[in-house]
C-alpha cells in the first residue's frame, strides 16, 4: 500500500505544480482545511474518493488522466489536441514531423 501513496502523492504534486498553486490554497479551493494537501503529500492522509473527484475537478483532469503518469502534463495535451483538430491535413502532417524530430532528441 505504501507504494500506491507514493505514486498518489508524486502524481498530486506533479499536477498541482503544473497548475501553478500552492498546496494550501488548492486545500482551500476544494473546501478543506489549509493544510490538508500538505498532509496528503506528506503521506500522512489520503482523500475520501469524494474529495478525489474535486480535486481532479480542481486540477482539470479526470481520474484516469490523474492515475497515467505517462501524461506529464493532461491540461496542456487536451489542449494541444483541442487545438490540432482545427488542422487540415497537411498542417497535421507538418506537426507530425515536428514531433517526429523533437522525439529524436
Amino acid at each position: 500500500m505504501i507504494v500506491c501513496e507514493e505514486l498518489f502523492k508524486k502524481r498530486l504534486i506533479e499536477l498541482r505544480m503544473n497548475k501553478g498553486v500552492s498546496a494550501r490554497d488548492m486545500s482551500l479551493s476544494i473546501g478543506q482545511s489549509e493544510s490538508y494537501i500538505n498532509k496528503i503529500e506528506n503521506t500522512t492522509a489520503l482523500p475520501s474518493m469524494s474529495v478525489f473527484f474535486y480535486i481532479c475537478e480542481y486540477l482539470g483532469v479526470t481520474p484516469s488522466e490523474f492515475f497515467d503518469a505517462d501524461i506529464k502534463n493532461p491540461v496542456k495535451l487536451k489542449s494541444v489536441i483541442e487545438d490540432l483538430k482545427q488542422l487540415d491535413d497537411k498542417q497535421l502532417d507538418t506537426i507530425a514531423e515536428l514531433v517526429k524530430g523533437l522525439k529524436k532528441r
